[in-house]
């Protein structure tokens, strides 16, 4: 790579490095020195474009949360603001909502404890909040749905952790021992029946 490469193209080249190296290494090896080497640019180079550490982790974490949107837009469908549809859509939504979230959560498990790692990205000015924000609020939308009756942030806010925690314990194989099966879906919809009571019957 130049050392003139332009400076829009050195912004995105440090973050496609960066989203390259947590795939492949993991949150522990993000660090400016090591994407710097990576990218071919002096151990400076990257803070003129990130002049903190947490700004280049928050660059490289948004890459995270657009793919996971992606994902879930294509999943789910577009839906027309402000329509309504049956309490089963809705139901059906969210099961594939949670599928999609833990097939993320799976596969790209470094990019996954990068985009949660608050202790890491934590700041009001980065713009995650621009991507986390609304997928957290399609989650809402469905519950909200399904369970009328319920504080609907509250519930999407535990269903998200109960997610979570299948995510990490599906990861570290120990859902697979104690439940013996090797596939998630049994337990995403029993999270789903906890969290939003019994299926209705087709």
């Amino acid at each position: 790579m130049s050392m003139t490469e332009p400076s829009a193209g050195l912004r995105e080249r440090l973050v496609d490095v960066g989203v390259e190296l947590v795939a492949g290494e993991g949150v522990q090896a993000l660090t400016l020195r090591e994407i710097a080497r990576r990218a071919g640019v002096s151990h400076g180079a990257p803070r003129r474009h990130f002049p903190t550490h947490l700004e280049l982790l928050s660059a490289i974490a948004r890459r995270g949360f657009a793919e996971l949107a992606d994902r879930t837009t294509a999943a789910l469908g577009e839906v027309e603001a402000g329509g309504k549809e049956p309490v089963a859509d809705a139901r059906a939504r969210l099961t594939e909502l949670g599928r999609v979230y833990l097939e993320f959560a799976l596969g790209n498990p470094g990019m996954y404890e990068l985009m949660f790692r608050h202790d890491l990205l934590e700041s009001g000015h980065l713009g995650l909040r621009d991507t986390s924000l609304p997928l957290f609020g399609v989650l809402v939308d469905l519950v909200g749905r399904v369970r009328p009756d319920a504080h609907a942030p509250t519930v999407a806010g535990a269903l998200w952790a109960n997610l979570h925690g299948v995510a990490q314990l599906w990861s570290w194989g120990s859902l697979q021992l104690a439940t013996g099966s090797d596939d998630f879906m049994p337990v995403l919809r029993t999270a789903l029946d906890a969290h939003l009571g019994p299926e209705a019957p087709a």
